[in-house]
């Protein structure tokens, strides 16, 4: 049976998957019930080609016969868009979707056509049975050019993504739909479509072109009614664009950028709040694994847990657009989670769903977690690569006590406080106890004892890397334990090794705070300026008032001479946290030679290693070697660093000095020596064989 417009095969192309015809035989039914709403909505009598046994599977290079170009020459082509449908190499994608798009755009009509009523319709009809994986809507919306405009076939309910079924009651279905009603709409946008072709197919055109001879116009009123026309065009597009913004800008323009406030704990046990807020940072570190979003990482947002200031305001300070709040409770082992996603600017309500669980092992919690995730970034039309979706739905450890003692440990080590570390030690130790196999806490056990090292022949830096190791094994794609094995390895020298796994760590984590500031730390030593204050300036944007962040960028821009933007950084720094000026505040001042600043200045914590440092630093720039000598013997007493006494001796003239205290640091394998390269009191003193042969020995790149 022919099309009803002359030169076409037929009027409707079924396509889709085989695998999505099997079992209740969905689309079979569905190709049934749509002839039979044709049947009652044309006068005529409409084509549909539907193959009950579609090719499935084929390559790229399968040879496709002519009767299958022919079959696709069809006024409507209405793919049936599910789960499994967007497929790059299935044939179903490759010879009809795409081919038929190509097609379309060629043939007489175009694939887009202008309703009567004005509006602008696909030939292309999806109709969707799935909701999808953000990349396979992207992948949609690149070969249509364009925004994914469905008719939906889809049961929702908490946990079910199915097709719609006759028999489904809408009142228990989330989108409340009937299936009749939407093969009725499915119908109704064929008719749409058909009359529009047949209004403005061929034949209609010439006639009008002969009438238009027969009867020509003035050539001045024509003239006049294009002057008018394009005026009224004109000030519509100007209207639409004051008005109609969303006409003019799609949403792929708006930043997806997302802070998530500490979610409420609406628990009657206050002990409870561990337990939110590991579920609160879960789903922040799943969307932190999105390429396509930009999170803000918690420390930033903690700041807002008891907040009282309008959601515009805080996306305003923390520079995103849109915010995620959420509230739980737990009762035993019943949980349940309330989360929203909201619009900043507008304060206006984008997605939201509530969660039960009963809790019975960890994957209750993590499915919840990774549901969330993936919901957000559906919603903001993100895109999900097929490694950060693994990554996502990975379940690290099957032992519910272990987990939970690993969010207690979490929860202390959050609060970077000597005594607070010390619990968090405990608690990861609880958890590797009962699931030794768990990586999160042997990483975070690790960078624990990380905090107190001083030199990496410490029994805390043994620990640490010990443990880093571990953690390794058992998870080598970790973002987070690739870097602070990193940190180790810088820090004995290995620098190599650990540039290698901080690459890694950026491919695979490529939006993490903690990664990104740690690579700014690394480069930093290697003296390559711009990629250490790029990873700093990216970990900032994606956490603000990060401390850590701040102090590397602020050290970053120092070593690379601009003392400026040092200078304006490390006063943020000090706005968030100040416990007392650090060595970077002296080193800065000593190199601008503002010594008057460090010899005078009132306010000075007299008895500070840091400040004495400088001042024997001080006293050597003003040739006042007596009072410099005494104050180095003075620290040498109180086991200072031997690096910050050489650093004192570089700021006068003792070479011999600065290289016996710089080979005493090196003995002590101590951490601070890694900036010997980029250290500007060290200048001078790097063209020496000595230091030269020192910077070898320590594997310097540079």
């Amino acid at each position: 049976m022919a099309s009803i417009i002359e030169g076409y095969t037929y009027d409707i192309f079924i396509s889709y998957r085989q695998k999505d015809n099997k079992g209740d035989r969905w689309v079979s039914e569905f190709v049934d019930a749509l002839r039979d709403e044709l049947e009652s909505t044309f006068k005529e009598e409409i084509s549909v080609y539907f193959d009950i046994n579609p090719h499935d599977g084929l390559l790229e290079n399968y040879n496709v016969d002519a009767s299958l170009k022919e079959k696709l020459k069809c006024l409507i082509f209405l793919p049936i868009i599910s789960q499994t449908y967007c497929d790059s190499k299935s044939f179903a994608w490759q010879h009809e979707f795409c081919a038929f798009n190509k097609m379309a755009k060629e043939d007489q009509f175009g694939r887009d056509i202008k309703l009567v009523g004005g509006n602008v319709a696909s030939r292309i009809l999806p109709v969707k049975i799935h909701d999808l994986d953000p990349e396979d809507k992207t992948l949609l919306e690149n070969e249509l050019g364009g925004v994914l405009r469905c008719i939906e076939f889809i049961y929702k309910s908490a946990g079910v993504n199915r097709p719609l079924n006759p028999s489904d009651n809408p009142d228990k279905n989330l989108n409340k739909a009937f299936y009749r009603d939407q093969i009725n709409k499915v119908s109704n946008a064929v008719k749409e479509i058909i009359i529009a072709i047949k209004k403005y197919n061929p034949q209609d055109k010439e006639v009008s072109k002969d009438v238009a001879k027969a009867i020509p116009e003035r050539p001045k009123n024509l003239k006049t009614k294009i002057i008018i026309s394009s005026v009224i065009v004109l000030a519509l597009i100007i209207l639409g664009y004051f008005f109609i913004p969303k006409l003019f800008k799609s949403s792929e323009q708006v930043e997806k950028s997302i802070a998530i406030l500490p979610f409420k704990n609406d628990s009657p046990d206050e002990e409870n709040t561990y337990f939110i807020n590991g579920i609160m940072e879960e789903v922040l570190n799943n969307l932190q694994k999105i390429k396509d979003l930009r999170v803000i990482s918690r420390t930033s947002v903690e700041q807002y847990r008891n907040q009282t200031k309008s959601t515009p305001e805080i996306a305003k300070e923390l520079h995103v657009n849109y915010i995620v709040e959420g509230s739980g409770q737990k009762y035993g082992n019943i949980f349940r989670l309330r989360v929203q996603l909201i619009m900043a600017a507008k304060e206006g309500h984008l997605w939201g769903d509530s969660y039960e669980q009963e809790i019975l092992e960890p994957k209750d919690i993590f499915k919840i977690q990774s549901q969330v995730a993936k919901a957000i970034a559906t919603e903001l039309q993100a895109v999900i690569r097929p490694q950060e979706k693994e990554l996502i739905e990975k379940i690290p450890t099957a032992n519910l006590a272990a987990y939970d003692a690993y969010l207690k440990g979490q929860f202390f080590y959050e609060k970077n406080v000597d005594a607070e570390t010390e619990k968090a030690i405990f608690w990861f130790k609880e958890s590797i106890k009962l699931d030794s196999t768990f990586a999160l806490p042997w990483t975070y056990l690790s960078m624990c004892y990380w905090r107190g090292s001083l030199n990496s022949d410490s029994p805390q830096f043994k620990n640490a890397k010990q443990f880093a190791e571990r953690a390794l094994e058992l998870d080598p794609n970790s973002g987070i334990a690739l870097v602070n094995m990193a940190e180790i390895l810088d820090n004995e020298y290995d620098f190599e090794v650990a540039e290698e796994k901080i690459k890694l760590a950026l491919k695979i984590d490529p939006n993490n705070p903690y990664v990104l500031r740690n690579a700014g730390r690394f480069y930093t030593k290697l003296g390559k300026a711009d990629e250490s204050i790029s990873f700093c300036k990216l970990s900032l944007k994606n956490d603000p008032n990060n401390i850590l962040a701040l102090k590397y960028l602020a050290r970053a821009y120092f070593y690379s001479g601009n003392y400026t933007e040092a200078w304006a950084t490390l006063n943020k720094y000090y706005e968030l946290e100040f416990t007392g000026f650090s060595y970077l505040y002296y080193e800065i001042l000593l190199a601008e030679g503002n010594l008057d600043k460090i010899v005078k200045e009132p306010g000075m914590e007299q008895d500070s290693s840091f400040r004495n440092v400088a001042l024997a630093a001080a006293y050597f720039k003003l040739n006042n070697k007596n009072i410099a000598e005494k104050l180095c013997n003075d620290l040498i007493k109180r086991n200072i660093s031997a690096y910050w006494i050489a650093f004192a001796y570089a700021n006068g003239d003792e070479p011999e000095r600065v290289y016996e205290w710089l080979e005493k640091s090196y003995a002590k394998k101590e951490i601070q020596l890694t900036y010997l390269g980029v250290e500007p009191a060290f200048k001078k003193f790097r063209t020496d064989p000595r230091i030269k042969k020192l910077l070898q020995k320590m594997n310097f790149p540079i």
